[in-house]
């Protein structure tokens, strides 16, 4: 087929040369500094386009609960073999922990050596509450959290149910089920995993149409940020910001650089190859928009359906490297801040906790300060009310978290099918080393052909 002899030598397509302004990511952009200029010189009028921002995420939010479940449910009946399928699981789940753990111990110990929060001497009492209010009612239901409590929170009272809060950790485990069972029945299943095969089609079609709005939730988003903020009013968090910035570049360069060379790959060309990607989660500080779009790309480079499929919607909840760096450096900071001495057992404490309330945290409004306020909440000797130290670069600080998410669950993904022999290593350097523009892999009839 034409389609197919297309798709079979995407690195040898000449670069298109269409009109730059028709480039999503060049439109990012302009939207960046328009932004900026606007939250700078109107701080009043850019304050009232975070409508833009929240209107996009919520058309986001709107759609990430049934992509998971058809692409987990495909994933698994389009692999067939469910021992294949358990065993990419169980070791997605040990890669998944390892790096969450080498995250959490990476935000204590960098915490410790540059003391961002030493010489604020603030004192607890003198905090407003008040600031927390909106965060409350979450925050109570994860105060106390057991493994328990945490097993028991992802069973959800109904599918539906699931799907209607968009509980992703509660889609997930419901679709796991649904996706077991379909392959269990064989040739029965076939007309539904078909089914679903079509109708991920058209939702993926459906986050590619919402995509192109986001430009204007980039916007929307920066000009409030800026408006709201300034930059005068952050100089006392600069050095928190500035050190979280650099954490995640350590563990992206470091870390997860040092994972990809042992799959035999490049971690800088990676990066290149989801810039537009990362563009956007920066702008936007939410991965949910290019959930299809990294999908795609990775089965491009050479990574099969099935492990995409397994992986990818799975790290959202279980994967959440930059979200790990944040609550242990959160948690150093305050108590340094607040001049809070910590033990040993304080921190092993911390670790622990995270581990725990860091899943499942992608479903929860206003996540980051839930979690550190429940962590916090676990670890009396901090003064929990500390958390309003940090609610006012929050939005900073979620840019580079949840891009330091993406490329966390990312790099996982291409890891776990190495691991498994199911990545294309010739074609994925060929990719990466290609011109080809970051459409082709969004557009190619078969985008997991060889290149042979």
């Amino acid at each position: 087929m034409s389609d197919t002899s297309q798709a079979a030598q995407p690195a040898q397509t000449p670069r298109k040369s269409g009109p730059i302004y028709k480039s999503l990511f060049a439109q990012v952009l302009v939207a960046l500094v328009l932004g900026i200029v606007l939250g700078a010189l109107e701080p009043s009028f850019a304050i009232q386009l975070k409508v833009l921002s929240d209107g996009f995420l919520k058309l986001i939010s709107m759609i990430v609960g049934p992509i998971v479940f058809c692409v987990v449910v495909h994933g698994i009946a389009g692999a067939g073999d469910l021992k294949k399928v358990g065993r990419v699981g169980v070791k997605a789940l040990i890669y998944f922990e390892v790096m969450t753990t080498l995250a959490l111990a990476l935000g204590i110990v960098l915490a410790f050596i540059f003391g961002p929060g030493h010489g604020m001497n603030i004192d607890p009492s003198k905090l407003d509450a008040g600031a927390m209010s909106g965060y409350s009612a979450n925050v109570h239901k994860l105060q106390g959290v057991s493994v328990g409590s945490f097993i028991l929170n992802i069973i959800p009272t109904t599918s539906i149910d699931a799907l209607a809060r968009n509980d992703v950790l509660q889609v997930l485990f419901f679709a796991i089920i649904f996706g077991v069972s379909l392959a269990l029945l064989g040739e029965k299943g076939q007309q539904v995993t078909s089914l679903i095969d079509a109708v991920s089609a058209v939702l993926f079609k459906a986050m590619g149409l919402i995509v192109r709005t986001a430009p204007l939730g980039v916007l929307g988003a920066v000009a409030y940020t800026v408006g709201q903020y300034g930059v005068g009013s952050l100089q006392q968090l600069v050095a928190l910001v500035a050190l979280f910035y650099f954490s995640i570049a350590v563990f992206i360069v470091v870390v997860l650089g040092l994972v990809m060379r042992m799959a035999g790959l490049n971690i800088f060309k990676f990066l290149a190859y989801l810039r537009e990607e990362l563009t956007i989660v920066l702008a936007t500080a939410s991965s949910d928009a290019v959930l299809p779009q990294i999908m795609r790309k990775l089965e491009y480079l050479g990574v099969k359906k099935s492990v995409v499929g397994l992986v990818v919607p799975t790290g959202y909840s279980f994967n959440l490297d930059a979200f790990s760096i944040y609550l242990t450096l959160a948690v150093v900071f305050i108590a340094q801040a607040t001049n809070t001495p910590l033990s040993m057992g304080d921190l092993l404490l911390v670790l622990f906790i995270s581990l725990l309330t860091s899943k499942g945290a992608h479903g929860i409004p206003g996540s980051a300060i839930v979690i550190l306020a429940a962590t916090l909440s676990a670890v009396p000797t901090i003064p929990a009310i500390g958390i309003v130290l940090v609610l006012s670069v929050d939005w900073f600080i979620g840019m580079a978290r949840a891009a330091g998410n993406l490329v966390g669950n990312c790099v996982a993904t291409v890891v776990v099918a190495a691991w498994e022999g199911d990545l294309d290593h010739v074609r994925a350097m060929a990719v990466l080393s290609s011109d080809v523009p970051a459409e082709a892999a969004l557009t190619s009839a078969d985008p997991v052909q060889s290149l042979a």
